[in-house]
Parts: structure tokens; C-alpha cells; sequence
């Protein structure tokens, strides 16, 4: 063949390449469109006669159920509860004064409430929905459904809403939840977009607010169709939220409300650890309020009530109250004492009712004194001069730092709010805070707890748990995430001779059990719960000279507001220690004769796992005061006898 012709074959082998490579394009093309067409005309049908009729599709946000708090045995303290709403959107509601004025038809709304609804509704964005009733009964959520076309813009809505089953139990350490504030949002860099949603609920105070990240959850989301008047046509799809994390405490229901209980109407503290791994068992403050009333929006009346009370229900004096120690401070005295090497357990002072200082006489308690006391005996009678003599020798620096390591002038970190830090005060710290130097007198104030010495009930706690262990127990109050257990810490030991430790602890054994105990009236007669506790009785005011020559007057004959405070630390068993405890009550008066009753009953039921025999009480009246206190206190189920919660 000659080269023409072949190259003639070439070329048109070359075009029919081409031709047929061509029409497979154009077959794959034609075939795409013919897909996409089907899938248009049949498969998506509705989506676009929606699209042409001038409906749209909008993504909206599920909020997510909150997460669950439970108490140590898996009881809820902190639930959901069904809640049904209505929200309104400006952009979808046209002439949104017409839509309320017909909304208030079916709903009771009064002038102010529809007039706050309209200024939220103004500050808000158009495409954002505004909450404009809560709580609905079914009647007036199923009539506002029924009236649908004549209310544009206006939502039903069926969401959870966060429940305090126990009331005011655990008011102060799970704190509420409210509606989301502007101030909320800008105290956030890049907000969570659920948060703008009307119905959300965020944390405002205790454990709602500092776990806020793990119980809130994450939105979901659905896909609905608007029309072109913007109202919700039907849902075409839906992801529903992951719910936040369950968070089981440490705390014991049962234990929690009767601590409260025992408390009562007293504007008081109670606070009971594990001293083996540093559970909160129970941390109460009192009064209590219903947390419920936040979440559904208080009242103006009952917020002002909470506000002007003389006993400050809302504020937590479990960890934010900042009281001085008085007695109950003397084991941090007597240790640092002992630590420095400036007594032994036998040292030995006399106590003449006084000690002059610096030209100041200093009283003791006890007006005819104690007379020669050693070191187990100044904690058993409570020598105030004892500790004058021993804070002259020890020094300041000494007993703050020993302050410290048992807990106090330190802020313990859990999820609670504001808590404090107390004070341990030494000689920097003065410097520091008055730029004036330390006084030999601040020095002998600090040693029995007044002064500048500032403690909250958990570091009394705290100090009681390590002083009964030897060990820097520390306070925890989460015990598992989600089913994950907390790693409990192996505490380390203080450092402290042992000796010394026993010399304490023999101490405040002789304050429970010898004939000469300040406490003796509030002591456990049952050996294998036997206490050891240490009374204290802070003063409020100032003691004048004149006074004192006529005669200190009685707390009960002071006002209120003017009377000492009570306190009371304690642990038990005193030879294997399981649980340490600390009762303050505001201007209660003696430590011994208030606080220390208080702090035996939580004691006892904490050891004894509910209601104890009543034969752990001394036959000598007490029993008969114990039952009517017990005859007159609401009892949760949980906080019953074991007996009596089986047939409840």
C-alpha cells in the first residue's frame, strides 16, 4: 500500500476514535441529566413544588437534655422534667402587637408581661425565636396548636426543663439554672449557638455553673419547611441532641436532708467527709431555698424575701462564710507547739482566770482559771491561757504555717461557688494587708481562734479530718462522669510526729468523754462510735472592762445579731477515724451547748447509716430531747430508718 493510502486509513480510524469517543460523552451527559431529572420530578417531587409555591427549608436547633446530677447511690438530685412552652419568632409573626393581643386570648398574660415580651421580641434579632410563655398546661398548649393559622410566628413547643426533686436539700451545692442573660453571653468568647436558644437554661451558681461544659450537651438539629408567611409547615428531618453528662456526687441524700433537717430554721453550716478518701458526704448550709423557684422564674416578693432576710438564705456558708474558729483553732496552737519543739505533751502553765500582756490583761473563759494544765488538759477544759503562754513562745509564723497545713488560710478546689480561702494570718501578711507590723497581743487573739483568723466550715472539716488521720486529706465532690470513676488520691501524710497527733486526738477525746470535757453533755456512749470533738465559741463583739466587773452578759439576754457564734468539730471512731464533721451557728452562742448536739446527731447518723439507736445517747435526758427533735423533722424517705424505708 502506498504511503497515501495509509495515511488515509490513519485518519479516518482517527476520526471514528473521535466520533465515538464524542457520543460516549454525550451519552454519559444526556444520561445525568436524565438522572437528575428523575430525581427532580420523582424522587424529590415535593422538596421543589414546596420551593415553587414559596416554601423554604430552615435548620433549627434542638436544645440538648441536660445532663443528670445523682447522689452517691444513684439518686437524682438535679432532673428534667416535661415543660410546655411557646416562643415567637418577629420575622414569621408580621404585626407581632396583633399575634400577642390574639395570644393573650388563650393564655392569662398581663400588661406588663406582654410589654417586656415586645422589648425582648424588639432587642432580638428577627430570625431568633423569643420565649412568651413557659410552663403551659395542656389546655392552653393544645388550644394555642389548634389556633395555629390565626397566631403566624408563634411555636408550641414540648422541651425539658431542669427539676430539683429534693427541694432546698442541696439548694446551695448544686446552686440552679436561668434563662441565658446577655451578661451570660458576654462573659463567653464564642458563645455556644444553643445558648441563644429562648428556652435554654445555663448554669448560674454551685455545681450547675461550674460543671456548665459537661452537662450542657450538644444541640441537634431538624430540618423544617416554612412557607412563604414563615410559618412551620412539617419536619423532613431530625438529629436529636446528645444529652450532657451525668454526674454522680459524693454526697448522700439521706444524710444531706437530715443534716438540714437537724440544722432547722438556724443560720448555720454542716459539712461531714469520709476521712479515708475526702468525700463530701453531706455540705449544708442553712436556711435553704427552693432552687425550682429560679428555674420558673421567681417572684419579685419571694426574691426580696431571700434578699432582706436576717439569716441570708442564699448565701452559702458551707465554703463562702468566713468565721473566726475560736477553740476549735487550739489544735492548730497546740500542734505547732508541739511541732517547734516549745512543749512537749507534759508541758505544763498556769491558768489564774487572766494573763497580763503588754500592759492588756487577756481573760480567760473561765473567770477563776483552770490552774496548772498540760497539753491534753488545755484542749479538754479549753484553757484560753494556756494558749496565751504557748503563742508567746511559738510564734505567729509557726501557727500560721501549721494553719496551713491542716487546711486552713487555703482555698480547697471544688465545684462550688465563691469559695473561700480563709485566713491564716502571720506577720507578712499584715505587713501586706495594714502595712503595720505584728503585735505580741495578735499573736495570743490568733491562738484561740480570734483575731485576724478567718475558717469556713469545710477547712474545719478539713483540719478535723487530717489532724484525726495524720494524712493532707483533701475534699472531692465529684465521684464519677458518665460512669467513669474520679481516681481517689493516695493522701499523703502531714509530716507530723505522730506522737504530737495523739496527744491531740487525746485531747479532744477528754473534751467528749472525761468528767471535765466542754462537751461531755453531747458525747456517744456507744464504744464502738465513740467521739472526739472540740467545742468553740467565737465572739461578735467587744467585752468592756465594765462589763466584765458587773458580769459578761448571757448570749440569750444579747439580740440576736450580737450573740458568739457556735462551733463544733469532731470525728468518730476514735480509734479507727471514719467520718469528721464541723457545725457552725451564726450567733448560736456556746459551741458545747449548741453546735456540739448538732454535730453528734449528723455524726451518729452518718455512722450508723440512717436514724441510730437511741441507745447511743447518754440516759441522762437526752434521749427524750432527741426523740421530739426527731418527732418534728421532715424526713426524706432515704433519711429514714432502714425498716421504715422498706415498707415506705
Amino acid at each position: 500500500m502506498r504511503k497515501s493510502d495509509r495515511e488515509i486509513v490513519e485518519s479516518s480510524r482517527s476520526i471514528t476514535r473521535r466520533v465515538l469517543m464524542l457520543g460516549v460523552i454525550q451519552a454519559a451527559v444526556v444520561s445525568v441529566l436524565g438522572l437528575k431529572l428523575r430525581s427532580m420530578q420523582i424522587e424529590h417531587a415535593d422538596e421543589y413544588r414546596m420551593l415553587s409555591d414559596g416554601n423554604s427549608i430552615k435548620i433549627r436547633l434542638l436544645p440538648p437534655a441536660r445532663g443528670l446530677i445523682l447522689d452517691r447511690h444513684g439518686t437524682i438530685i438535679a432532673g428534667n422534667e416535661q415543660n410546655y412552652r411557646v416562643t415567637l419568632t418577629r420575622e414569621e409573626a408580621g404585626d407581632v402587637s396583633a399575634v400577642i393581643a390574639r395570644l393573650r386570648r388563650i393564655i392569662p398574660m398581663t400588661d406588663r408581661q406582654a410589654a417586656e415580651i415586645l422589648e425582648e421580641i424588639r432587642k432580638r434579632s428577627a430570625v431568633t425565636p423569643v420565649m412568651v410563655a413557659d410552663r403551659l398546661s395542656w389546655s392552653e398548649f393544645s388550644s394555642i396548636a389548634l389556633n395555629a393559622p390565626a397566631l403566624p410566628g408563634v411555636t408550641p413547643e414540648s422541651g425539658l426543663s431542669r427539676s430539683y426533686p429534693r427541694g432546698g436539700d442541696f439548694s446551695h451545692v448544686l446552686g440552679y439554672v436561668g434563662p441565658v442573660s446577655d451578661y451570660d453571653l458576654s462573659k463567653i468568647e464564642n458563645p455556644d449557638p444553643v445558648l441563644r436558644l429562648p428556652e435554654f437554661q445555663l448554669g448560674k451558681v454551685g455545681m450547675e455553673a461550674k460543671l456548665e461544659e459537661a452537662l450542657r450537651g450538644k444541640a441537634g438539629a431538624r430540618r423544617v419547611e416554612v412557607n412563604s408567611a414563615g410559618r412551620e409547615m412539617r419536619e423532613l428531618s431530625r438529629q436529636e441532641g446528645q444529652q450532657g453528662a451525668t454526674v454522680q456526687t459524693t454526697l448522700d441524700a439521706g444524710l444531706q436532708n437530715f443534716a438540714t433537717q437537724r440544722l432547722g430554721e438556724e443560720s448555720a453550716a454542716a459539712v461531714v467527709i469520709d476521712v479515708t478518701n475526702g468525700d463530701i458526704l453531706a455540705i449544708s448550709s442553712s436556711p435553704v431555698f427552693d432552687p425550682n423557684k429560679f428555674v420558673r422564674g421567681i417572684s419579685g416578693p419571694d426574691y426580696r424575701m431571700l434578699m432582706n432576710h436576717d439569716h441570708r438564705p442564699l448565701a452559702d456558708k458551707t465554703v463562702q462564710g468566713a468565721y473566726p474558729p475560736g477553740s476549735t483553732f487550739k489544735m492548730v496552737t497546740l500542734l505547732a507547739g508541739l511541732e517547734s519543739g516549745v512543749i512537749n505533751p507534759g508541758s505544763r502553765f498556769f491558768c489564774p482566770g487572766s494573763l497580763q500582756v503588754a500592759g492588756r490583761k487577756f481573760h480567760c473563759w473561765s473567770r477563776g482559771g483552770h490552774g496548772m494544765v498540760d497539753a491534753v488538759q488545755s484542749l479538754e477544759r479549753s484553757c484560753d491561757v494556756y494558749y496565751y503562754e504557748l503563742a508567746q513562745r511559738v510564734g505567729i509564723d509557726r501557727i500560721a504555717a501549721m494553719a496551713r497545713k491542716l487546711g486552713i488560710g487555703v482555698k480547697h478546689d471544688l465545684p462550688m461557688s465563691a469559695i473561700t480561702e480563709g485566713i491564716a494570718p502571720d506577720r507578712a501578711w499584715k505587713r501586706e494587708r495594714y502595712g503595720q507590723e505584728w503585735q505580741v497581743g495578735d499573736s495570743i487573739n490568733a491562738s484561740i481562734g480570734q483575731g485576724y483568723v478567718l475558717a469556713s466550715p469545710l477547712q474545719l472539716a478539713v483540719m478535723t479530718a487530717r489532724v484525726a488521720t495524720g494524712r493532707a486529706v483533701s475534699p472531692r465532690l465529684v465521684k464519677a462522669i458518665d460512669g467513669v470513676p474520679e481516681p481517689v488520691p493516695e493522701w499523703p501524710e502531714l509530716g507530723i510526729n505522730p506522737l504530737h497527733l495523739r496527744t491531740a486526738r487525746g485531747g479532744m477525746d477528754a473534751v467528749m468523754n472525761s468528767s471535765h470535757g466542754t462537751a461531755r453533755r453531747a458525747r456517744i456512749i456507744a464504744p464502738e462510735w465513740q467521739m472526739a470533738g472540740k467545742t468553740g465559741t467565737s465572739q461578735v463583739r467587744n467585752i468592756t472592762a465594765a462589763e466584765r466587773a458587773r458580769g459578761v452578759i448571757s448570749n440569750d439576754q444579747l439580740p440576736w445579731n450580737r450573740r458568739d457564734h457556735a462551733l463544733f468539730v469532731c470525728f468518730a471512731p476514735f480509734d479507727r477515724p471514719r467520718y469528721a464533721v464541723s457545725v457552725v451557728v451564726e450567733h448560736g452562742g456556746g459551741g458545747g451547748a449548741v453546735a456540739g448536739p448538732i454535730a453528734r446527731d449528723i455524726l451518729l447518723y452518718a455512722l450508723a447509716g440512717g436514724l441510730p439507736p437511741i441507745s447511743a445517747y447518754p440516759d441522762d435526758g437526752t434521749r427524750a430531747k432527741v426523740q421530739e427533735i426527731w418527732s418534728k423533722m421532715n424526713l426524706a424517705p432515704s433519711a429514714r430508718p432502714a425498716e421504715t424505708r422498706a415498707k415506705a
